[in-house]
């Protein structure tokens, strides 16, 4: 127990000084946006070497508990990742991750208690009508073209960051607010254009206070001016003031303390290089290199992707409700266990085998004496472990000064063909230059846009192409807003702009 304590510690020390961009390439590049069609499925990952074989999620959930029958015996002959990659020959993979009751989204991943979401990911805790969003969590309704709205929010469209309520179009960073367009750095305000840090506000426009009557009259004409809306929400700057917040650096931290290099964070306490993270306890405290998690308490995690209510993690993907877990694969509610893949209620096992407390312990230090003699002790798992395109990953979002060519050195796959995992063969084409025939508004000035729009696949102006489905149609014409005229990987891609 002394030893794996001391090679924990090494860890620690090694995973606080990463640089931003090695764990922005590392990590984030384990979290996918982006859905492929993989023979008969639907699936998160593309066709490749990398993963052997998909069923679908419900079957996966099915054999998940006996996931123990996959399992091989630790070749020293090998380095831990050649024993991790012989695991993962032998090893089912669903072809999307839900996690609960999902209704209606075969088109979405990483769901959990949600209803009709549309390649959308990371829509998570009791949500419905999420479309083309990124970690959207705890009960929000009608979310589109949108990165993190959170807890109770309703009728979101071109947002980034929304805690709490509704009706927030075009807008950053906006809290307990509702009725708000192209604003940024809101607090318990009603009824603000483009305004700027401002708390309990009402009638505002460019942070003036206008009376009722000529608050919406202004409202109106600005409202008309439709083919203004995305060239205004792009020109919003990024930057964020940090609420309640001591010692922190960077953008968007709520009720934190002692925190750098990070983007999005809420109610955490001594970490390092995270992003998109937040908690429902304070606080959550030692964390570094995480990449999306939320949860209740937790503690002491490193160089993670995807992660909820932990504590004691070592370098994994995709963990929840666990403890004391190292190099791991998508584990829940497992304890102490090394190099596994897929496993639920589990302990002492390493990749996937079963072993004794005893048995455990003595195995563990001898694969991570051999670690540490290759130097590879605290690395997180190599590139051609990786089984996603590297430019569909949040990691490319992020940050899009990575060429093909340098990661491709690395290890990594590079997509090359458009997305169209919803398009269908032989669908009639048009461009995005002529969305205004199907779009217009009427004599009386209310606005329309012709159903036939929905027959159609639009192309952008960089030959992307995507189409609009009848839930956004609906909401498009219900709250009067204009068709996108992006695709809608860069929609989401909008809300990952730091800088």
């Amino acid at each position: 127990m002394q030893d794996l304590k001391f090679r924990e510690d090494k860890i620690k020390e090694k995973r606080k000084h990463t640089p931003w961009k090695k764990f922005i390439k590392e990590i984030a590049s384990y979290y996918w946006i982006v859905l492929h069609k993989n023979d008969w499925f639907i699936s998160k990952y593309p066709k490749s070497e990398r993963i052997w074989k998909i069923v679908k999620t419900i079957e996966y959930e099915d054999i998940r508990e006996n996931f123990t029958k996959y399992w091989v015996d630790y070749d020293f002959s090998k380095n831990i990742f050649e024993n991790i990659r012989l695991l993962k020959q032998k090893t089912e993979f669903p072809n999307l991750s839900t996690y609960g009751w999902a209704e209606n989204c075969d088109f979405a991943d990483t769901t959990h208690n949600t209803k009709n979401a549309y390649l959308s990911f990371g829509a998570t805790w009791d949500n419905e009508n999420i479309l083309y969003s990124s970690c959207i969590k705890w009960k929000c309704v009608n979310v589109f073209n949108s990165v993190m709205a959170w807890d109770c929010s309703e009728n979101i469209y071109f947002c980034n960051w929304i805690i709490k309520w509704y009706k927030i179009f075009y807008s950053k960073f906006i809290m307990n607010s509702n009725n708000i367009w192209f604003s940024r750095n809101l607090n318990w305000c009603s009824e603000c254009i483009f305004c700027d840090s401002l708390d309990n506000k009402k009638y505002c426009i460019k942070n003036k206070q206008l009376d009722e009557k000529t608050y919406f009259e202004e409202k109106e004409k600005i409202l008309k001016n439709k083919k203004s809306f995305l060239d205004i929400y792009n020109k919003i700057p990024t930057d964020w003031k940090n609420f309640w917040s001591t010692d922190v650096e960077w953008n968007f931290i709520v009720n934190s303390q002692n925190v750098s290099n990070w983007h999005f964070a809420y109610q955490v306490k001594n970490w390092n290089n995270l992003v998109i993270v937040w908690s429902t306890s304070k606080w959550c405290e030692n964390m570094f290199d995480i990449f999306t998690w939320g949860s209740g308490y937790s503690s002491d995690m490193y160089w993670c992707c995807s992660v909820w209510t932990t504590q004691n993690i070592y370098i994994w993907e995709s963990i929840g409700m666990s403890s004391n877990i190292y190099y791991s694969f998508n584990i829940q509610d497992c304890s102490f266990c090394l190099w596994c893949i897929w496993l639920k209620n589990k302990s002492f096992c390493i990749l996937n085998k079963q072993y004794s407390k005893e048995e455990w312990y003595e195995l563990a230090d001898k694969i991570f004496f051999q670690m540490e003699r290759d130097w590879i002790l605290w690395e997180f798992f190599p590139w051609s472990l990786n089984p996603l395109y590297f430019n569909d990953t949040m990691a490319y979002l992020i940050d899009d000064s990575f060429t093909k060519e340098e990661v491709e050195k690395d290890g990594y796959m590079w997509r090359e063909e458009n997305i169209k995992v919803d398009i269908l063969d032989w669908v009639d084409f048009i461009s995005v230059e002529k969305l205004d025939k199907y779009q217009w508004y009427d004599e009386n000035w209310n606005w329309q846009i012709d159903k036939e729009v929905l027959k159609k696949v639009i192309k952008d102006e960089n030959w992307n192409i995507y189409k609009i489905v009848p839930i956004e149609y609906d909401f498009l014409i219900k709250h009067s807003l204009p068709l996108p005229e992006i695709h809608w990987l860069d929609r989401i891609k909008l809300g990952f702009k730091f800088k």
